[in-house]
């Protein structure tokens, strides 16, 4: 079982690389990017996320075993601020309703702004 597992959670918008043969038996991967509504059975044998994303203004849902040989590698891209375990509710979500707010890992980086001639006279005074 792969370490990197644990970290996946339900919010979160992955990119999911599978494996499969194309005609001539040739073996191809193929992406699948969405966000996780659900995580089941947590970290055994029989653990699965289920990976959401809008195509052409339908909604497509793919089950992923995540211990499955079939799944070359799972990548998070963004993670999402979530308060629920299921998000069964952004099915029927539209607009601002199905928007997510992003959690930033890293602490966030200070800009440094000079202040323009006049800001810094009124500063002085």
């Amino acid at each position: 079982m792969e370490k990197q597992i644990k970290d996946i959670k339900a919010g979160d918008t992955v990119k999911v690389y599978q494996k499969y043969k194309d005609k001539d038996n040739k073996d191809k991967v193929q992406m699948f990017e969405g966000m996780v509504l659900c995580r089941k059975h947590g970290n055994e044998a029989g653990a699965a996320i289920t990976v959401r994303k809008i195509v052409s203004g339908v909604g497509v849902e793919k089950i992923f075993p995540l211990h499955s040989p079939i799944i070359e590698k799972i990548e998070v891209a963004k993670s999402g601020k979530t308060r629920r375990s299921k998000l069964y509710y952004l099915r029927t979500a539209k607009g601002r309703k199905a928007r997510l707010k992003q959690v930033t890992t890293k602490p966030a980086q200070s800009k440094s702004i000079e202040a323009t001639p006049a800001a810094k006279q009124e500063e002085t005074k």
